[in-house]
């Protein structure tokens, strides 16, 4: 049996929830930094406070899931819980590259992607929560720490302490990064992709859905690889000239 869920979906609450966190972040936590960099450390903000329990309560809600479980199965009052909270996040962030970067085009299309994902398995077809909340725990896990690092990465310039950080930080969390986004997700992906093409989801997620959600999600994982590849490329860069300029 299903372990009761002490609170219900309620996507407009969730919505104003993150909306406070951003607003708090731009005009408290982060007043003085820059516009640019206030901008940017308020949308970490609201990250931060969606990554990890969204990781935790997703973990909860698959646990939680009465037997049988499966990616056809339909969704749960706490899987429902899940979708809608990170439904809200997704729809704040969108709003926070509208209207602050509008040529950030990576990631508003990487939002719009995502929230097509969250919400037909919400309310359209209404099944294979299991699933998406699994991808959403992978995507999720490496947040805290992403943010971390940005944010250190955004003052690093202006304050010592944020370099050290930054520095400090680079290494294990391109390794970590890379071993979620570049291993665990593909294979994951593998096996859902496996489970769907069977066809045994067909009666209750339509083929043009899931194939469209595997479409976004492997778009999703390739770019996140580019990124980190850019990132180690950076990293050792510095050391290449270095060594360069010892030899000569």
């Amino acid at each position: 049996m299903e372990t009761d869920c002490f609170y219900i979906p309620d996507l407009p609450v969730f919505v104003v929830g993150f909306l406070l966190v951003y607003i708090f972040g731009y005009v408290g936590v982060f007043r003085g930094w820059g516009s640019k960099q206030q901008q940017e450390a308020s949308s970490c903000l609201i990250s931060l406070a969606h990554g990890t329990p969204a990781v935790l309560m997703a973990i909860h809600a698959i646990l939680s899931t009465e037997q049988p479980r499966s990616f056809a199965s339909a969704n749960s009052t706490c899987q429902n819980f899940v979708l809608e909270f990170s439904i809200a996040y997704f729809l704040v962030d969108l709003l926070h590259y509208l209207v602050f970067f509008p040529s950030d085009f990576l990631f508003i299309g990487h939002h719009i992607g995502t929230l097509y994902i969250l919400i037909t398995c919400r309310y359209v077809v209404k099944h294979g929560a299991m699933a998406i909340l699994r991808i959403l725990v992978l995507a999720e896990v490496t947040s805290a720490s992403q943010n971390i690092w940005s944010l250190a990465s955004a003052r690093k310039k202006d304050e010592p302490t944020a370099s050290k950080l930054h520095r400090f930080m680079s290494p294990p969390f391109y390794a970590f990064y890379s071993t979620v986004r570049g291993v665990l997700a593909p294979l994951f992906l593998y096996e859902i992709g496996v489970f769907y093409s069977s066809g045994v989801a067909d009666n209750v997620i339509p083929r043009l859905v899931w194939i469209s959600w595997m479409i976004v999600v492997v778009a999703g994982i390739l770019g996140s690889m580019l990124w980190i590849l850019n990132l180690w490329m950076e990293l050792f860069r510095p050391r290449s000239h270095l060594e360069q300029k010892i030899v000569s």
